[in-house]
């Protein structure tokens, strides 16, 4: 049997007098980007939506890969714990500090180069996600990479993640989108491993330990990563049908039809639906009447508009005759296409009208997507009558953001009181069908119980030995993951 320890908890700063340090940081990045009265960094204390609050000494800005290794090893040498921050838009607590510096990366925002050659851009970690896609546009290029808060989060962070997204169906998470990284070490050592290579057996490959690692290991300040070819035509609908199992039919009718250039396939429910169309500025239902629950599909390619259009309705007629679909609109121009996408990008915010919410990003294999569905909103109901799921997302990659809006007459912290017996509800059901409570938004501090209960527990020991020997004063991130 294995035995697994408590986590070593980093440090202890609260209290302690730290000015010889923050004089140290200032003589290494400048004073100005050395700030220690907390008001004046007070939103780099809470979590994206105000769940948790942190405390910190002060907040630094270094402005290379150079000044984060220097204030690393200033940290490192009086044990002060360090807190990486990219645009803190997480949704697990991840960013939060307990105590010691924010290390923030924001001014570490060049693009390095790009190779339209090799189809690589060199990216440093502050660089806004949404950026690097208007840079790689601008070399007739794509990064695929496409999240909700593409215009504030930071590549860093999505690096840290292993951010997913609406386009991993067919490009893959952000893991599969890196060539090679930079990172400083928590003693202030740098990996250097800025490679441009698809093929490179030289040993362990060492990015991988730091991407979805949270900043735990080290912080990553540049990466390489992939381009694509700019697709040249999509063809967008959104589709409605009677719930997940004539979907499920339906994605594996249209991963049969049409193949690769199938980037989307999401699902949202009615309620979520209603909600965007409630609450969304200039969002409106697509369809005459209201329908239980709805696809968005899209097509991408580089040969002619009218092709991936022929094959996008060849493939729904065929579903209207199964009666895996009961309507459909499809985009006839590009602003109809944005219109489309602007029903599935607007529901996380959409939700926030409607009270509290308790979140679970959680992931099934395809194949048990419908299944999921069906016995985790019957569960939560009968746990809660009055109860308002809201599945919705990436259906089909398996991974789905089952939220739980609150019945419309209880109070928002009677509802939240229940989070521990809604987690237990959901995350039991999703390790019943081999699946895993954390799909694309990580750990952080708000699933570490949940790591300790369905994680394997050889690989909980081999992440904690990992941990130690690489932060072996447990100084990077303390209290995030393990």
């Amino acid at each position: 049997m294995t035995t697994l320890t408590a986590p070593r908890r980093a440090p202890e700063t609260n209290g302690q007098n730290h000015s010889a340090l923050l004089d140290d940081l200032c003589q290494a990045i400048g004073a100005a980007h050395v700030v220690t009265d907390a008001k004046d960094f007070d939103a780099r204390l809470i979590e994206d939506r105000g769940l948790r609050r942190g405390t910190a000494l002060a907040l630094i800005r270094p402005g290379s890969t150079e000044e984060v290794a220097a204030c690393m090893r200033l940290c490192h040498a009086a044990e002060v714990p360090v807190t990486p921050q990219g645009g803190n838009t997480g949704l697990a607590g991840g960013g939060v500090p307990d105590g010691g510096i924010i290390l923030t990366t924001d001014r570490l925002n060049r693009i390095r180069g790009v190779d339209p050659t090799n189809a690589t851009m060199t990216v440093e970690a502050g660089c806004i996600l949404a950026n690097i896609q208007a840079a790689a546009d601008e070399v007739d290029a794509l990064f695929p990479l496409s999240l909700a808060s593409e215009g504030s989060c930071q590549i860093g962070g999505n690096l840290s993640t292993n951010a997913g997204g609406t386009a991993v169906l067919r490009y893959g998470n952000i893991r599969d989108l890196v060539l090679g990284i930079e990172a400083v070490l928590p003693d202030g050592r740098v990996l250097n491993d800025l490679n441009g290579l698809r093929k490179n057996n030289t040993g362990f490959d060492l990015k991988h330990l730091f991407i979805g690692a949270e900043g735990t290991l080290g912080i990553i300040t540049a990466a390489v990563i992939k381009l694509f070819p700019k697709p040249t035509a999509r063809a967008t609908a959104m589709v409605a049908c009677t719930g997940p199992d004539p979907a499920l039919a339906l994605y594996a009718r249209m991963r049969g039809q049409t193949a690769d250039t199938l980037s989307t396939f999401e699902y949202i429910d009615r309620l979520g639906l209603q909600m965007v169309i409630d609450h969304a500025p200039g969002c409106s239902d697509p369809m005459a009447e209201p329908h239980p629950a709805y696809c968005l599909i899209e097509l991408t390619g580089n040969g002619a508009q009218t092709d991936l259009d022929a094959r996008l309705e060849t493939a729904l007629e065929a579903a209207f005759e199964a009666e895996e679909i009961i309507d459909a609109v499809i985009g006839s121009s590009e602003a109809q296409k944005d219109a489309l996408w602007a029903l599935r990008e607007n529901l996380s915010e959409a939700q926030k009208p409607e009270g509290a919410s308790i979140k679970h990003d959680v992931s099934v294999p395809v194949s048990r997507v419908a299944d999921f569905i069906r016995e985790a909103t019957q569960a939560c109901m009968d746990h809660m009558p009055g109860l308002r799921p809201c599945p919705f997302g990436h259906f089909g990659d398996g991974n789905l953001h089952f939220n739980l809006s609150r019945p419309v007459d209880m109070a928002d912290a009677t509802f939240l009181a229940e989070y521990g017996a809604f987690n237990r509800i959901v995350h039991d059901i999703v390790h019943e069908m081999g699946g895993s409570f954390s799909a694309e938004h990580g750990i952080g501090t708000f699933k570490r119980a949940e790591l300790r209960r369905y994680k394997d527990p050889v690989a909980l020991e081999l992440m904690e030995q990992i941990k130690a020997a690489l932060d072996p004063g447990y100084l990077m991130n303390p209290g995030k993951v393990l």
